[in-house]
Protein backbone atom coordinates (compact mmCIF):
# COMPACT_ATOMS: atom_id res chain seq x y z
CA UNK A 1 0.00 0.00 0.00
CA UNK A 2 1.08 2.92 -0.92
CA UNK A 3 1.86 6.02 1.78
CA UNK A 4 -0.61 9.03 -0.04
CA UNK A 5 1.12 11.36 2.44
CA UNK A 6 4.77 11.41 0.14
CA UNK A 7 2.67 11.20 -3.46
CA UNK A 8 1.98 14.40 -5.83
CA UNK A 9 -0.34 13.36 -8.64
CA UNK A 10 0.26 14.21 -12.09
CA UNK A 11 -2.45 13.03 -15.81
CA UNK A 12 -0.79 11.91 -18.23
CA UNK A 13 -3.43 11.10 -21.62
CA UNK A 14 -6.09 11.24 -18.40
CA UNK A 15 -4.66 8.06 -16.32
CA UNK A 16 -3.55 9.68 -12.37
CA UNK A 17 -0.15 8.88 -11.59
CA UNK A 18 1.83 9.38 -8.06
CA UNK A 19 4.94 11.18 -8.41
CA UNK A 20 6.83 9.08 -5.81
CA UNK A 21 10.51 9.70 -4.54
CA UNK A 22 11.90 6.68 -3.25
CA UNK A 23 15.09 5.61 -2.14
CA UNK A 24 15.79 4.14 -5.73
CA UNK A 25 14.73 7.12 -7.74
CA UNK A 26 17.06 8.97 -5.44
CA UNK A 27 19.72 7.01 -6.32
CA UNK A 28 18.75 7.21 -10.44
CA UNK A 29 18.96 10.67 -9.78
CA UNK A 30 22.32 11.03 -8.24
CA UNK A 31 23.48 8.94 -11.03
CA UNK A 32 22.12 11.01 -13.46
CA UNK A 33 22.90 14.87 -11.93
CA UNK A 34 25.41 13.49 -9.47
CA UNK A 35 23.35 14.64 -6.22
CA UNK A 36 20.46 16.07 -5.54
CA UNK A 37 21.24 20.05 -5.46
CA UNK A 38 22.72 19.51 -9.03
CA UNK A 39 19.32 18.48 -9.72
CA UNK A 40 17.77 21.80 -9.08
CA UNK A 41 20.86 23.80 -10.80
CA UNK A 42 20.57 21.60 -14.05
CA UNK A 43 16.69 22.61 -13.99
CA UNK A 44 17.21 25.94 -13.22
CA UNK A 45 20.00 26.86 -15.67
CA UNK A 46 18.78 24.92 -18.50
CA UNK A 47 18.76 27.20 -21.04
CA UNK A 48 17.91 24.95 -23.79
CA UNK A 49 14.61 24.22 -24.27
CA UNK A 50 14.82 20.85 -25.47
CA UNK A 51 16.98 19.69 -23.33
CA UNK A 52 14.93 20.78 -20.54
CA UNK A 53 11.58 19.26 -21.86
CA UNK A 54 14.17 15.93 -21.62
CA UNK A 55 15.07 16.45 -17.90
CA UNK A 56 11.49 17.21 -16.81
CA UNK A 57 10.30 13.83 -19.23
CA UNK A 58 12.87 11.75 -17.51
CA UNK A 59 12.35 13.07 -14.07
CA UNK A 60 8.12 12.68 -14.32
CA UNK A 61 8.55 9.36 -15.92
CA UNK A 62 11.00 8.24 -12.95
CA UNK A 63 8.86 9.33 -10.50
CA UNK A 64 5.35 7.89 -11.96
CA UNK A 65 7.03 4.55 -12.73
CA UNK A 66 8.11 4.31 -8.70
CA UNK A 67 4.27 4.00 -8.09
CA UNK A 68 3.94 1.45 -10.71
CA UNK A 69 7.03 -0.52 -8.94
CA UNK A 70 5.52 -0.92 -6.25
CA UNK A 71 2.09 -1.90 -7.21
CA UNK A 72 3.64 -4.54 -8.97
CA UNK A 73 5.86 -5.57 -6.22
CA UNK A 74 3.08 -5.92 -3.91
CA UNK A 75 0.12 -7.10 -6.87
CA UNK A 76 0.11 -10.22 -9.27
CA UNK A 77 -1.90 -7.77 -11.74
CA UNK A 78 1.25 -6.23 -12.81
CA UNK A 79 1.33 -2.79 -14.70
CA UNK A 80 3.37 -1.62 -17.65
CA UNK A 81 5.94 1.43 -16.90
CA UNK A 82 5.53 4.28 -18.05
CA UNK A 83 8.40 5.71 -20.87
CA UNK A 84 9.38 8.68 -21.72
CA UNK A 85 8.13 8.51 -25.27
CA UNK A 86 4.25 7.76 -23.79
CA UNK A 87 5.27 10.82 -21.33
CA UNK A 88 6.24 12.85 -24.89
CA UNK A 89 3.42 11.96 -26.82
CA UNK A 90 0.61 12.44 -24.09
CA UNK A 91 1.58 15.98 -22.76
CA UNK A 92 1.73 19.44 -24.27
CA UNK A 93 5.14 21.34 -23.17
CA UNK A 94 2.74 24.02 -20.68
CA UNK A 95 1.86 20.56 -19.17
CA UNK A 96 5.46 19.29 -18.73
CA UNK A 97 6.04 23.40 -16.60
CA UNK A 98 3.19 22.78 -14.34
CA UNK A 99 4.65 18.83 -13.46
CA UNK A 100 7.59 20.85 -12.89
CA UNK A 101 5.48 21.97 -9.38
CA UNK A 102 4.78 18.34 -8.79
CA UNK A 103 7.97 16.88 -9.20
CA UNK A 104 9.24 19.54 -6.68
CA UNK A 105 5.74 18.76 -4.52
CA UNK A 106 7.07 15.00 -4.63
CA UNK A 107 10.45 15.29 -3.36
CA UNK A 108 9.44 17.53 -0.69
CA UNK A 109 7.30 14.93 0.53
CA UNK A 110 9.45 11.96 -0.07
CA UNK A 111 12.41 13.76 1.82
CA UNK A 112 9.87 15.03 4.99
CA UNK A 113 10.78 13.92 8.70
CA UNK A 114 8.43 13.79 11.66
CA UNK A 115 9.94 15.65 14.32
CA UNK A 116 9.14 14.60 17.77
CA UNK A 117 7.86 18.09 20.06
CA UNK A 118 8.28 17.56 23.12
CA UNK A 119 4.27 17.70 23.97
CA UNK A 120 4.23 14.73 22.04
CA UNK A 121 2.61 15.91 18.61
CA UNK A 122 4.68 15.41 15.38
CA UNK A 123 4.84 17.81 12.49
CA UNK A 124 6.44 17.43 9.07
CA UNK A 125 9.72 19.00 8.34
CA UNK A 126 11.27 18.28 4.94
CA UNK A 127 15.37 17.77 5.62
CA UNK A 128 17.42 19.92 4.32
CA UNK A 129 20.83 20.27 2.65
CA UNK A 130 20.47 16.38 1.69
CA UNK A 131 23.05 15.39 -0.47
CA UNK A 132 23.20 11.99 -2.10
CA UNK A 133 26.22 10.89 -4.10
Amino acid sequence: MMDQDRTAIVTIGGVEYPLIFTTKATKEIAKRYGGLANLGETLMKNENFEMALDEVTWLIALLANQSILIHNLQNEDKKPLLTEEAVELLTTPMELADYKNAITEAMVLGTKRHVESEDGTSEGEPLKNVKVE
